[in-house]
C-alpha cells in the first residue's frame, strides 16, 4: 500500500528544501557546484567523506555548510550523515546531488515542480530518455540494473543508478540504516518501496566530463549482486 504524503495545493516552498552533496577528493569541482546550488537553494551541506585534500575548504568558499567525517566511510555513509543533519533541522525535502558536476544544479526546479505535482516520496533523476552522451557500457549496465531493481521494488524506475534525488522528510527515517557504500543508493530505492512509498522519475540532462569515478567496478558490482540476493529472499 502506497503512503499518501500531502495535499497538493501549492508549489513547494523553496525555503524548506535543503541539499546534501557527498564529496570525496572533489576539491577541483565542489566549489563551483556549491555556488550553483546556492543560486537555487539557501541551504546546502557538503559532507566531506574523509577526503584529505582541500574539499572542505573549497566547499566553504562556495557558500556551503560543511560536515567532515573523520575517515572515509563510503558514499552511503556520507549521504546518511547529510540526511540526519537536515532531518534534525526540519527540512521538508532533502535533495542529493554529486560534487563532481555530473548533476546540474540548474535543474533543481525540475524536482520541485515534480514534488508540487504529485505525492511521491522519492524523486529520482532519469537520464535514459537522452543517452547519446552516456558511454555505451554505462548505458547497457544501467538498463540491466534498472530492470533488476525495478522488479525488486515493484515499481518502474528507468534510471536507478542516478544519484540526483529528492526525498520527502517523512521517508528519511526509513533510510538511516543499511549499507554505507555506493550500493546504498540502490538500497534506498528498495527501502522506500518496501515501506510503501512511491518513487517518481524526473527527466534530467546527461552530463559526463573529465571526472574520475570513485566506483570500483568489480568490488561494487559484487556488492550490488549481494544486495539484490538479500532482498530477493
Amino acid at each position: 500500500m502506497e503512503v499518501g504524503l500531502r495535499q497538493l495545493e501549492r508549489p513547494i516552498d523553496r525555503a524548506t528544501i535543503a541539499a546534501v552533496i557527498p564529496a570525496y577528493f572533489e576539491e577541483a569541482y565542489v566549489r563551483e557546484v556549491v555556488k550553483r546550488a546556492r543560486r537555487q537553494l539557501d541551504h546546502v551541506l557538503v559532507v566531506d567523506d574523509g577526503s584529505g585534500d582541500a574539499t572542505a575548504a573549497r566547499a566553504r568558499e562556495g557558500g556551503a555548510e560543511v560536515v567532515i567525517l573523520p575517515e572515509n566511510r563510503g558514499k552511503g555513509a556520507a549521504i546518511k550523515s547529510g540526511l540526519r543533519y537536515w532531518l534534525d533541522r526540519e527540512a521538508e525535502f532533502v535533495l542529493v546531488l554529486d560534487a563532481d558536476g555530473q548533476h546540474l544544479p540548474e535543474e533543481i526546479d525540475r524536482f520541485l515542480n515534480a514534488a508540487a505535482a504529485n505525492d511521491a516520496a522519492l524523486f529520482i533523476g532519469n537520464r535514459m530518455s537522452n543517452t547519446g552522451r552516456m558511454p555505451l557500457l554505462r548505458r547497457v549496465v544501467n538498463r540491466y540494473m534498472s530492470n533488476q531493481i525495478s522488479q525488486v521494488c515493484d515499481q518502474h524506475i528507468p534510471d536507478t543508478q542516478c544519484g540526483f534525488r529528492m526525498l520527502d522528510r517523512r521517508l528519511i527515517p526509513h533510510l538511516l540504516g543499511g549499507t554505507s557504500q555506493f550500493d546504498y543508493e540502490t538500497e534506498m530505492l528498495i527501502l522506500a518501496s518496501r515501506n510503501g512509498f512511491r518513487i517518481h522519475s524526473v527527466p534530467i540532462s546527461t552530463v559526463y566530463s573529465d571526472e574520475v569515478s570513485s566506483i570500483r567496478p568489480f568490488r561494487d558490482t559484487l556488492r550490488f549482486f549481494k544486495l539484490m540476493r538479500r532482498y530477493r529472499r
